[in-house]
């Protein structure tokens, strides 16, 4: 009895450590399950998030992509609004465009004159008239304003889609300009080579549901909703008809799961993970497409099964050996950690490297670089703002705009800021900083970041200076206006030059026949003063009308200046005007004649006399500027300086200051063209008493190129 009893206990006993071990080989089992689709379920969202963040940067190509057509289509109707069209000439204009923005998706451009009821189509291979008055898709929008864009929506119906964008050509709803857009020239390139993972892609409907793009061409131009029950009938595809109805056709953005029949060729049941987001291509009327970025879910779980295969096998080596191997166990744990602390340690240094990277880049930007709230304060900046500012960049965080700039810029900036969080769209402004001498233009970009919400959190803005471009424009403008001012002046002082002569010849000879002290007299000459003021303007259009070419003629400027100041310098001092000359020696010879430059210096000097009534002070100061090559002269004086408003016409003809009678308003006009045509430059710098106490007074400053 007492073995029996004793071989029971020890059956007992090993019964209980067996059953002990099969329990703690099913809990760890159970945790080992729960824990794998746990980990699935996370590295999945993780996954998603990354394929949202592609879907968001496809979404900002796709968007850029149109944003430049719709750039170029109002350039293109700027450049092309003639009140007639003429398809010959229009061809010529549009062929380089075409070439250039095929590969943005341009296939044709249309032109419609609603009013004559016809319509061209203008390809590389040359134009045709359309048949069809309204070269329109049959549910294309309202037609819009001047300035405004309207898209028609791609037909239904075959894989090729394309969409229409258009914009009236010139005021008024008379004549349309149209850009046909074949979405797989503009779709493919940008989202073709997008992976997800290692087989992960993208693919796009618009907001009728329509496949724009996917990389099973079949699809493409089909109801997402009908093209996969009909190409797979026996498969179900609730979950995914309802992300795309409830969620992407809303215009949401979010992540989820659904069940496949295709992947990049494989056919049968496939279980992905989906991202998606809209894609807004309008705002007037509001459309949306819906970008998604997909990935088989076997690729993640794959990844995971495999490292928790293996972490399985450890576990059953561990309860197999758990109490001889332990010390082991401990040591191989003790190294994965160090491993991972490595790995982690790694990753952290490299987000560092990457994190400082992106640093430098932003700091030695030279552009103005910042981030504003939603009241337009600053909330960082670069360098290179707060070096322009005069400031540290910490001591700029919390100020608004509106302590950096004028009130009038600054309101239309915040305006800016304001809309870029209202339409949730970036906004272009230009920026005037009248604080530094002379102003300084920038062209602002205000660019809303988002957070995974999509909710905006902050505005960016990337500043260029655009000063000289400003400059140049400004420079163009003067010079066409003087090109065409000058080509009117040439032939209406021809046509008076003529019954002028006459009128002062006739006028000499009854002068002549009238006693000098009786009335006829009198008027008779008040007539001669005022025809002799007429020929001397007739005299300065046609001076400044007439072709000069670049003089080949030099002259010492020494010379020229001393001999012109000593003509005029009696009588100006006797109007109470010091005259101060400063004239360095030895400057070499110029390009000009001495005659026509002691022309515009005189007329620089009177012009100076006449701002002061009161006496003043004239400073002439000639130099020569070796870097550049050009001899210089100034004429300063300490007159009431010209206001602002009248800087951009001084140099327009008969625009002048002076009272009635006084002057001709051609003195500038003429001293321009003198300039100009022996290569010079003639530029103005004035300041108006009372402005940021500065004193009053003007200088013109009379470049000339050295005579080689």
């Amino acid at each position: 009895m007492d073995s029996v009893s004793r071989n029971n206990r020890h059956f007992t006993h090993r019964l209980t450590i067996a059953g002990v071990a099969v329990l703690i080989l099913l809990a760890a089992i159970v945790i080992h399950h729960r824990f794998t689709r746990r980990m699935i379920a996370l590295v999945s969202d993780q996954f998603n998030q990354e394929q949202i963040a592609i879907a968001r940067s496809v979404r900002k190509l796709v968007e850029n992509s149109l944003n430049a057509l719709e750039k170029e289509l109002l350039q293109i109707a700027e450049q092309n609004a003639t009140p007639i069209v003429e398809p010959e000439r229009l061809q010529a204009r549009l062929q380089h465009e075409l070439e250039r923005m095929t590969t943005s998706g341009i296939a044709q451009i249309r032109v419609w004159d609603r009013m004559a009821g016809r319509a061209w189509i203008f390809s590389r291979g040359g134009y045709v008239e359309e048949s069809s008055p309204v070269p329109l898709h049959a549910n294309a929008d309202a037609l819009p304003e001047t300035g405004e864009i309207r898209m028609a929506r791609p037909p239904s119906g075959g894989t090729l889609l394309d969409m229409v964008m258009m914009t009236p050509l010139g005021p008024g709803k008379q004549r349309f300009i149209f850009f046909r857009v074949n979405l797989a020239w503009l779709l493919a390139p940008l989202v073709n080579d997008i992976r997800s993972g290692i087989s992960g892609y993208v693919w796009i409907i618009d907001d009728q549901g329509r496949f724009l793009y996917h990389p099973y061409t079949d699809f493409i131009g089909r109801s997402a909703f009908d093209v996969r029950k009909a190409t797979y009938p026996e498969l179900n595809f609730v979950q995914i008809d309802r992300i795309q109805k409830e969620e992407m056709l809303a215009g949401r953005e979010g992540t989820g799961s659904y069940q496949s029949g295709w992947h990049r060729g494989i056919t049968g049941p496939v279980d992905k993970l989906i991202a998606f987001c809209p894609i807004y291509i309008s705002t007037t009327p509001r459309r949306f497409w819906s970008v998604a970025v997909v990935a088989p879910t076997q690729e993640i779980a794959g990844a995971v099964g495999q490292i928790h295969r293996w972490e399985l096998v450890s576990l059953g080596l561990m309860l197999l050996v758990v109490v001889v191997a332990a010390a082991a166990l401990i040591g191989i744990q003790l190294r994965f950690s160090r491993r991972l602390e490595k790995l982690v340690a790694a990753r952290t240094q490299a987000l560092k490297r990457s994190e400082e990277k992106y640093r430098l880049l932003i700091e030695s930007a030279e552009d103005f670089i910042f981030t504003l709230d939603d009241k337009a304060r600053l909330n960082a900046v670069n360098s290179y703002t707060a070096h322009f500012f005069g400031s540290d960049a910490d001591d700029l965080i919390g100020r608004s705009l509106a302590d950096l700039l004028s009130e009038d810029v600054a309101r239309r900036n915040i305006k800016a800021v304001k809309q870029v969080y209202a339409t949730r769209r970036s906004v272009r402004e230009e920026i005037e900083i009248r604080s530094v001498d002379p102003a300084v233009w920038l062209n602002a970009n205000y660019m809303p970041l988002k957070n995974e919400a999509g909710e905006i959190t902050t505005v960016l803005c990337i500043a260029r200076d655009i000063t000289e471009s400003k400059t140049l424009q400004h420079r163009l403008v003067t010079t066409e206006k003087l090109a065409a001012l000058g080509t009117l002046a040439a032939g209406v002082a021809h046509e008076i030059n003529n019954p002028l002569g006459v009128i002062l010849g006739f006028c000499d000879l009854l002068v002549r026949k009238q006693p000098p002290e009786s009335q006829a007299y009198q008027d008779l000459k008040i007539i001669e003063r005022q025809g002799l003021h007429c020929k001397e303007i007739v005299d300065n259009l046609l001076s400044f009308a007439r072709d000069r070419k670049i003089s080949e003629e030099s002259t010492d400027l020494n010379q020229c200046l001393e001999e012109i100041i000593k003509v005029a310098r009696h009588s100006i001092e006797r109007q109470g005007v010091t005259v101060t000359v400063s004239i360095a020696r030895g400057m070499p010879p110029v390009c000009g004649d001495c005659r026509q430059l002691q022309q515009v210096f005189l007329n620089l000097m009177n012009n100076a006399v006449g701002a002061m009534p009161d006496g003043g002070e004239l400073a002439i100061d000639a130099f020569f500027e070796k870097p550049s090559r050009h001899a210089a002269v100034k004429v300063s004086d300490t007159g009431c300086g010209i206001p602002e408003a009248d800087m951009d016409r001084i140099y327009e003809p008969f625009f002048t200051t002076k009272p009635e009678g006084q002057g001709t308003g051609l003195g500038l006009f003429v001293s321009y063209g003198i300039i100009s045509s022996f290569g010079g430059s003639l530029q103005c710098q004035s300041r108006v008493a009372g402005k940021s106490g500065e004193r009053s007074g003007t200088t013109f400053i009379v470049k000339l190129p050295q005579r080689s």
